[in-house]
């Protein structure tokens, strides 16, 4: 079975992990995949895409909403959602992941799912924001053919767990690319301690960037012996997804998901013209009631110069890092479309 990095003795940063070294060691966040793997019609279309759900709690998300925040390094992508995320500050629906041309059928999917949990939504109150994210696997899957279906995002979302998420070749990253070898879905986890006070910082990434000469192998392993990749995305991009269960403000929570880029960065990314590059944020802490009758309402947020902040940052950039190697660590040699090989990378 592949293994994540850290089972080969490469350790990133100086933080310890949470229990799983997965996104879903912030309790109650949960995470599903739908993998596609089939050839479609006779014409030589295949299916090698998916869907993965990522859900914040395990309440009604419409009606107790998580502070949340979105950050774009750079905007070449097809994200639905961010701009209420920003403008409000919270997430109420689950985090979508698939490929481009993926992005309505999931819309409609998790909307059903929503309205189907929901009945007041769109009569006795407002509509609803339904947050999805992209890469392009058009390389390994038959994009053209539009493969997935808004069962797949009822799918996904109703086999949503809070254990050790499945990485690699799964889900939305069925038919990634990570620097021209095998990527797709990568998870890891820190924890910051102030005295006797832990929160947990977990990442997910949806890796689908850059080319074989980009990555700085070199920074992990002194040789490998894996041969040059000459394979690039059409249209690389990565999508982050960092949870923590500190209590932070959605400005807070901006701050600390921009610290996601410098783990990208680290790993050889330079953020290309082509690319997709967004990071999507929440915390845990917060419960924010869709109706009430109150007049103020009171959340606990970190103080701004305390030390742990930086612990935080740290925790982001870190944990987006190991991620990505586990994204590709993980992820299994697969052929798709017409033939297309793209082989897993050996450290």
């Amino acid at each position: 079975m592949p293994k994540k990095v850290r089972e080969m003795g490469i350790v990133i940063g100086t933080l310890s992990t949470g229990e799983k070294n997965c996104i879903t060691d912030v309790a109650g966040v949960r995470v599903g995949h739908v993998t596609l793997d089939e050839k479609m019609n006779q014409d030589g279309a295949y299916a090698c895409t998916g869907v993965t759900a990522i859900l914040p709690h395990e309440g009604n998300l419409f009606q107790q909403k998580v502070t949340a925040a979105s950050y774009v390094i750079n905007g070449y992508g097809k994200t639905t959602g961010l701009v209420q995320v920003n403008e409000l500050g919270v997430i109420e629906s689950p985090i979508m992941l698939t490929n481009t041309f993926g992005v309505p059928a999931v819309t409609q999917g998790t909307l059903q799912f929503m309205l189907d949990t929901n009945s007041e939504i769109g009569l006795l109150t407002g509509t609803i924001n339904i947050v999805v994210g992209e890469c392009n696997d058009s390389y390994l899957n038959s994009i053209r053919e539009c493969p997935i279906t808004p069962e797949h995002a009822l799918e996904a979302i109703r086999k949503a767990s809070t254990e050790t998420a499945e990485e690699g070749a799964v889900g939305a990253g069925k038919g990634m690319m990570c620097f021209g070898y095998k990527g797709g879905i990568g998870s890891s986890s820190r924890i910051v301690t102030h005295g006797s006070t832990n929160y947990m910082v977990g990442c997910m990434v949806l890796s689908n960037f850059g080319q074989s000469s980009d990555f700085l192998a070199h920074h992990y392993v002194a040789t490998s012996g894996q041969s040059e990749s000459t394979i690039s995305p059409t249209d690389g991009s990565i999508i982050i997804v960092l949870a923590t269960d500190a209590p932070l403000s959605n400005r807070q929570l901006t701050r600390v998901i921009k610290r996601c880029s410098i783990g990208l960065g680290r790993t050889g990314s330079h953020f290309s013209h082509g690319s997709g590059d967004i990071v999507i944020g929440f915390t845990t802490a917060h419960r924010i009631a869709h109706q009430s009758d109150e007049l103020v309402e009171t959340r606990t947020q970190l103080r701004e110069d305390h030390p742990i902040m930086n612990q935080l940052f740290a925790a982001a950039a870190e944990a987006t890092e190991e991620a990505i190697l586990n994204s590709l660590s993980q992820a299994q040699t697969t052929i798709g479309r017409n033939g297309h090989k793209v082989e897993a990378y050996e450290f």
